[in-house]
Formats: structure tokens, C-alpha cells, sequence
């Protein structure tokens, strides 16, 4: 189903401006890209991380039913793509809870954070905790980059200058996902050495979309259990109601001053199944619909024109883990949009200015002369486009075993169309009743199938 009224209204009235920096710098994004490559074939990462990479306990507390271990490593990332996590995210922290009394084996499962889920209490109190009494389930829980920890003295994975959970570049969602995949693996390789099975991964919003991404890249058969997940990020912040919470107007300046990200960026990009740069057929219909949803003014909606369906009808591609939609097709949603393959893009020929100078050695002058009726359209292509380039899980390995995939999905609200949206209040207790269900199943299945497998 499509967003509900409530969640758009809700997200205007809560919501800073995201990606208030812009894209990134171009750089940052190169460097992300060619890393994404890396990352996203599981048989060139089997070796990325040592079995005997380095974490520490730095802090245990004793309850009455379990033990609570904080401890702390430095993200892979920062030694493979050095410099591209800010200084307060490079020092990875997670919070273990462990039971007291096991009932059957050692199974701990990795709980990756939702959308604005700081620090450990939520998920804690609402997963954790109750998992140690109904079954005996230990909980690692691991916190974001760009993410706030409450306790000063542990310090902060939040950059200074960024507002609450709200990112400052689109780069910066890159960033985080790259590190939470390499950070998962550390996790899993130091819980298997030290004794606890089965393992699983799981998260709710965004945590679960995460999770999907970290599995992708486990070398075994894993428990994943992703709860109002998707299989790409792109729409939420195109279609959804995370879009009305862009910085739009940020991002459609840089792009058109800057014509590095139209003509450097976009070369580097993949194929993914579907194509990034084609919206389909529904992109010509409806402008009321897209106006709504992007929150357009009157004049900015004479310069769209065009929408394209929330929810995204080209989310499919190939071999996709969840959530697979129907194949994307695609006509052209302007005649001054070109596509192709990784060989080389382009959105169309380069802008001029209304006085027709054009562009001036790679720098277009400034955007009050740049305006072009199309450019919201291109930048919100070019977002889907990096988005999924980063984020598609076309673009990622396929799990060793998907028949252990368990997907919790809601039925009464937007996230069935949202991957990263969090849920409010209510629905957190619902969705973590719901997974914690689901991952009791997904481990049973787990240890059915491979009962000889650790």
C-alpha cells in the first residue's frame, strides 16, 4: 500500500532537513564506489577481515538474569578506505547481553539500529532483555556510525557538526552502510571464536535493511531476519516520506554548479537489474501525486512535470533477496535523459544558461542562470541512481542460504514501502513482538538444517 497521510504529516512536524551538505565531496563518493565493488562480492571479501581481528570488553554489568558487556574495535573501514569515516565514528561500540543461564547452546543474535535508534536502550529494553527470559537468546548490539552514544565517557559515533540522527551529506548513508557490513563480520568472527551458535542478524527500519546488506557478505549460512525492510533505499528518499525531508534545493545546486557528479560520477555506477536512470512508464502520470509527496510548491511543480509511482516500480532487478517488486520497465522520462551501462552514462547534454553561454571549464556559473525545467527531475534521478548503486541489494551477493531469511513486513503503514523510515511509539512494540517471533523461527530453522555446522 502507499504512504499513509499520517506518516507524511508526522515526518513534516519531526523532521530535520537530511543531507544539508549536499552530496559529498566527489572524491568521497569515487572512493565509495570502488569500494562498493569490493564489498559487494562476497568472494573478494573472504580474506578483508582476520579471524583473529582485535575486540575488546571494556565494562561489564551483572542483573539478575544476565550480564551487559560494553566493548569497542576499530572499524575495517577506516584501514581500507582510510579517512572517509569521520574521527568520532572510527571507534566501533557495541553493548552484549548475555543470559545468565543458556537453555539450548549459545545463540546470540546482532541487532543492527533503526532510523534515529541512539545508543542501546531501545533495543535493549523492547528485544534484548526479553529474548535472555523467553529463550535463553543472547543479544549483541552495535551502534551506528553517525549515531549518538548517551554515555560521555564512551564518547560519541556522531559528527559534530551534524544534527541528531540527521546526515549531513548523502555520502555519509554510503559511509554508514560500508561500515556496519565490515563491522558485522568483525562481530561474527569473534563471537564464532568464541564459542557462541548459532548466530543471526536482524534489525528493524533501517537496522533490518542493514542487516540484509551485512549477510550479503557472511561467507555461510546465516539467520536474517530484516523487519519493515526493503531492497533498496532509494525510494524513501525519492518517493517516500523521507523525501519531503530532503534538502533538495542544496543537492539541486551543487549538481548543476558542479558537473562532476553528471559527468565523472554517473560513469562509475552499475547495472543493477533495474535501470537507475528510467522511472518507468508511471514517471508522465499524476503530478498531484509527486507534488504531495515531495512537498512541491507551485512553482517548483511547473519544473517537475513528471512523477513517478511511491513505492518505486522499478525496484526489481535480478535476484533480489526481499521485497522484489514488479519488473521495472522503462521509456524515456525525457527526451534530454540518456542511460546506458557502466561504460558510460550521461542524464542528457550539458545544461546551459539562459543566456546561452553553457558551461565554463567543468563549472557551471551560478544556479540562478543554470535553472533548467528539468533539473529536480535529474537530481532526484541521480539520487536513485547512487542510491542504488550503494544500496540495491541487486548489487550485493546473494545470501549462502535464503531459505533462512524470515522477513516481518507491516501491513497498515508506509514501511512496506520505505526502508529506512522509523517506526513511532507503538509500532516499535508491535514490530519488535513481531521480529523477535521471527527469529525464533529463522534460529530454529537455522539449527534443523545445520545441526553439525559450528
Amino acid at each position: 500500500m502507499g504512504v499513509s497521510r499520517l506518516d507524511v504529516f508526522y515526518r513534516r512536524l519531526l523532521l530535520s532537513k537530511l543531507f544539508i551538505g549536499g552530496w559529498g565531496k566527489p572524491e568521497d563518493l569515487k572512493r565509495i564506489f570502488e569500494f562498493r565493488k569490493i564489498i559487494g562480492d562476497r568472494e573478494r571479501c573472504r580474506s578483508l577481515v582476520p579471524e583473529d581481528y582485535p575486540v575488546h570488553i571494556n565494562k561489564t554489568e551483572e542483573h539478575i538474569d544476565c550480564h551487559i558487556h560494553d566493548g569497542f574495535f576499530i572499524s575495517p573501514l577506516e584501514h581500507f578506505v582510510p579517512g572517509i569515516l569521520p574521527a568520532e565514528a572510527v571507534k566501533a561500540r557495541f553493548q552484549f547481553i548475555v543470559p545468565k543461564r543458556w537453555q539450548k547452546n549459545r545463540p546470540v543474535c546482532i541487532q543492527l539500529a533503526g532510523t534515529g535508534d541512539h545508543f542501546f536502550w531501545r533495543r535493549r529494553t523492547l528485544m534484548a532483555r526479553p529474548m535472555v527470559k523467553e529463550a535463553g537468546m543472547a543479544s549483541l548490539l552495535l551502534e551506528n556510525p553517525y549515531y549518538i552514544l548517551l554515555d560521555l565517557l564512551h564518547g560519541y559515533r556522531k559528527p559534530k557538526d551534524q544534527l541528531r540522527s540527521s546526515l549531513k551529506n548523502v555520502s555519509d548513508l554510503f559511509v554508514m552502510g560500508g561500515a556496519l557490513i565490515l563491522e558485522s563480520t568483525v562481530l561474527l568472527r569473534w563471537l564464532e571464536r568464541e564459542g557462541y551458535w548459532p548466530l543471526g542478524m536482524t534489525g528493524i527500519s533501517m537496522g533490518g535493511f542493514m542487516a540484509s546488506l551485512a549477510v550479503t557478505n557472511w561467507p555461510k549460512p546465516i539467520p536474517l531476519i530484516p523487519c519493515l525492510s526493503w531492497s533498496t533505499a532509494s525510494s524513501v528518499f525519492t518517493t517516500g516520506v523521507l523525501s519531503t525531508a530532503v534538502h533538495w534545493t542544496e543537492l539541486e545546486k551543487q549538481y548543476t554548479i558542479n558537473s562532476v557528479y553528471e559527468e565523472e560520477i554517473i560513469k562509475l555506477l552499475d547495472y543493477c537489474g533495474a535501470d537507475s536512470f528510467r522511472m518507468g512508464p508511471d514517471f508522465t502520470q499524476n503530478v498531484d501525486s509527486l507534488e504531495h509527496l515531495l512537498g512541491l510548491s507551485g512553482d517548483v511543480r511547473a519544473s517537475v512535470g513528471h512523477n513517478s509511482k511511491a513505492g518505486g516500480d522499478a525496484e526489481a532487478g535480478q535476484g533480489l533477496l526481499i521485497g522484489a517488486g514488479p519488473e521495472g520497465g522503462g521509456t524515456r522520462a525525457d527526451q534530454s535523459f540518456s542511460s546506458g551501462n557502466s561504460t558510460g552514462m550521461s542524464l542528457g547534454t550539458p545544461p546551459r544558461s539562459l543566456d546561452g553561454s553553457g558551461t565554463l571549464q567543468g563549472k557551471r556559473t551560478d544556479s540562478a542562470r543554470c535553472w533548467r525545467p528539468s533539473l529536480h527531475r535529474e537530481s532526484t534521478s541521480f539520487m536513485k541512481a547512487v542510491m542504488d548503486e550503494c544500496t540495491h541489494m541487486a548489487n550485493f551477493s546473494v545470501p549462502v542460504d535464503t531459505s533462512l531469511i524470515v522477513v516481518v513486513q507491516a501491513k497498515e503503514s508506509g514501511h512496506d514501502a520505505n526502508p529506512t523510515q522509523d517506526a513511532n511509539a507503538s509500532q516499535d512494540a508491535n514490530a519488535s513482538q513481531d521480529a523477535t517471533r521471527a527469529i525464533y523461527d529463522a534460529f530454529d530453522r537455522f539449527c534443523l538444517k545445520y545441526p553439525d555446522l559450528h
